[in-house]
C-alpha cells in the first residue's frame, strides 16, 4: 500500500479533458435573523434571489391559476330547513318499509345469483342461457331495490343500442345507483374495482355479470383489463361492456378526465348520460358517507332520475386515430349532452381532497388541494401515489388555513439548514413572491420530478 499522508486523497480523479460542475453553496451568516425564523416573505421582496437551478438549463415556471371546480363535493350534506325536516319525520315510517323492501330484494337476489352461479367453473366464457335466465329474478330484484331508494320511475330518452351495433358502452358516474340500474336494464359485463369483490351479497351479484376486475394502481393489472375488454367485446356471445371512464363518483356537475381503457380496443361506443334534477336533496355519492347517503334516500318523496342514450361514437374510418382523441370526443359528447363543463379532474384529485380533508392542520376549503391530476400526469408524469405522498409532506410543514407554508416551516421539515441556497429554492417555489409556498406550486416544480428527487436535493445541498 502507498504511503498516504492524511492530506492525501484515498480515490485519486481519474484525467478528463471534460469541465467539471461546481455547485458553490453559500453560509449566509450574515442573513437577518427575521428570514430563519418564519418572516422570509416581507424581506424576500427586497431581494433578488439567483436561480439555484440554472445549471440544469431551467429557467423558472409558472403555476396555472386555481380553479373553483370542486366535482366531488355533494351540495346537500347537511339536511337545512323546516321542509326537509318535517319531509324526513313523515318518511320515517315509510323509510323502515323501504328498507324492509331493500334488504328483502338484495336477500332474494343473491339466493338467485347463487343458484345461477352454482357449479359454474367455466367463467372464461359466457354464462349459459339457463343460468341467465335464472339471473332474472335478480335483475327484477334490483328493480325493486331502486323502487326501495325511492326511484319509482325513471325517464329515459333515446333506446339501447343493438349490441352488434355497439358493444361497449359508457356512461358517466355520479352515485351507485347507476349500477344498480345498468344492471337491470342492460345486464352487462361490468369493468370494476377488485375491492368489489369483497363486498357482502353485493360481490356475489357482481361475479355474475362477468366481471372485468382491474387495479387502477397496477401497469399489468390494466393492461389486462384492456385485453379483457378486448375479446369479450369482439364476441356477440357475451353481453355488453359498461364501463365507467370517470373512474370514480361525481357530483354530475362536472364531467372529469376520462380513463382509456373503453376506447383502446377501437370499437364502437355508445355513450349514455345519467342525471338526478333536484331541489333539495342532492343524490351524488361525493364527499358523503354511503350510510348518510342511503338514509337520505330512503327519506325522500320520490328521487328523480333521468338517462338518456346518446348516438353510438365510432372511431374515425379515414385516419388511424388515437385513443385519446377518440376519447375526448366522447366526453365532449357526453358534456354537450349533460351541459356541464369538463375539467381534467381525475381519481387522483379524490384521493388529495381525502387526504387533506383527514389531515390535523385546520384547512379552510380541502378542495383547495386538488391540482386537476389529469393534466398533471400528462406534462410532469407524476403519479397519484406520488402526488399523495407529496401532499403528505406538504401537510408536515404545517401549512396555514389558506394552504400555505412558510419558510421556517419549509426547513424544518426538510431539515434544511438556514442558507442562502435554501432562501433561493424557497424564492424559486415562491413564484407569486408572496413570502410562501402552495402545494400546486411544490408539485408543479419542474424539478419535481419524484418526490425523492425534490426532496433529496433540497435536503442534501446545505445539510
Amino acid at each position: 500500500m502507498a504511503d498516504n499522508d492524511l492530506a492525501s486523497p484515498l480515490i485519486s480523479s481519474a484525467p478528463s479533458d471534460h469541465p467539471h460542475l461546481i455547485l458553490t453553496v453559500q453560509d449566509d451568516t450574515d442573513t437577518d435573523h427575521n428570514n430563519h425564523n418564519g418572516n422570509h416573505g416581507s424581506n424576500s421582496t427586497h431581494h433578488h434571489f439567483r436561480n439555484p437551478y440554472a445549471f440544469l438549463g431551467s429557467d423558472g415556471f409558472t403555476v396555472p391559476g386555481s380553479t373553483t371546480a370542486d366535482p366531488f363535493r355533494n351540495h346537500t350534506l347537511e339536511i337545512r330547513g323546516l321542509y326537509e325536516w318535517l319531509k324526513i319525520g313523515i318518511c320515517l315510517p315509510i323509510a323502515l318499509a323501504r328498507l324492509v323492501l331493500f334488504g328483502a330484494s338484495l336477500l332474494i337476489g343473491f339466493v338467485a345469483t347463487k343458484l345461477a352461479l352454482q357449479g359454474w367453473k367455466d367463467k372464461k366464457n359466457p354464462m349459459p342461457k339457463w343460468r341467465c335466465r335464472i339471473m332474472w329474478i335478480t335483475r327484477v330484484c334490483t328493480r325493486c331495490i331502486l323502487f326501495s331508494f325511492g326511484y319509482h320511475w325513471i325517464r329515459r330518452k333515446g333506446k339501447p343500442a343493438p349490441r352488434e351495433i355497439a358493444p361497449i358502452v359508457v356512461s358517466n358516474h355520479v352515485s351507485f345507483i347507476e349500477p344498480i340500474f345498468y344492471f337491470y336494464e342492460l345486464f352487462p359485463t361490468i369493468v370494476a374495482s377488485e375491492s368489489h369483490d369483497s363486498l357482502p351479497m353485493v360481490g356475489t351479484i357482481i361475479r355474475a355479470m362477468q366481471v372485468i376486475y382491474v387495479n387502477r394502481f397496477s401497469a399489468s393489472s390494466r393492461k389486462h383489463a384492456v385485453s379483457e375488454i378486448k375479446r369479450k367485446a369482439s364476441s356477440d356471445r357475451f353481453p355488453r361492456v359498461l364501463l365507467f371512464p370517470e373512474g370514480t363518483t361525481t357530483n354530475g356537475r362536472f364531467l372529469i378526465s376520462f380513463e382509456l381503457g373503453a376506447f383502446i380496443p377501437g370499437f364502437p361506443i355508445q355513450p349514455v348520460t345519467v342525471r338526478y334534477p333536484h331541489v333539495h336533496f342532492d343524490q351524488s355519492w361525493g364527499h358523503i358517507s354511503l350510510a348518510k347517503l342511503m338514509f337520505r334516500m330512503f327519506t325522500q318523496f320520490h328521487n328523480f332520475m333521468e338517462v338518456e342514450y346518446l348516438p353510438v361514437v365510432s372511431p374515425l374510418d379515414n385516419k388511424k386515430e388515437s385513443a385519446v382523441c377518440f376519447s375526448e370526443r366522447t366526453c365532449h359528447a357526453m358534456a354537450t349532452s349533460l351541459n356541464v363543463v369538463q375539467t381534467s379532474h381525475s381519481y387522483g384529485d379524490l384521493m388529495l381532497l381525502m387526504k387533506a380533508t383527514q389531515s390535523k392542520s385546520k384547512l379552510e376549503r380541502p378542495a383547495s388541494y386538488m391540482v386537476e391530476m389529469a393534466t398533471v400526469k400528462s406534462l410532469l408524469h407524476i403519479s397519484s401515489m406520488e402526488a399523495v405522498d407529496f401532499l403528505d409532506k406538504f401537510l408536515s410543514m404545517n401549512p396555514d388555513p389558506r394552504g400555505h407554508v412558510n419558510y421556517s416551516g419549509f426547513l424544518r421539515v426538510l431539515r434544511l439548514k438556514a442558507c442562502t441556497f435554501s432562501e433561493e429554492i424557497f424564492a424559486f417555489i415562491d413564484v407569486e413572491k408572496s413570502g410562501s409556498i402552495t402545494f400546486k406550486q411544490v408539485l408543479q416544480h419542474p424539478q419535481a420530478v419524484s418526490v425523492s428527487v425534490f426532496f433529496s436535493v433540497c435536503v442534501c445541498v446545505c445539510v
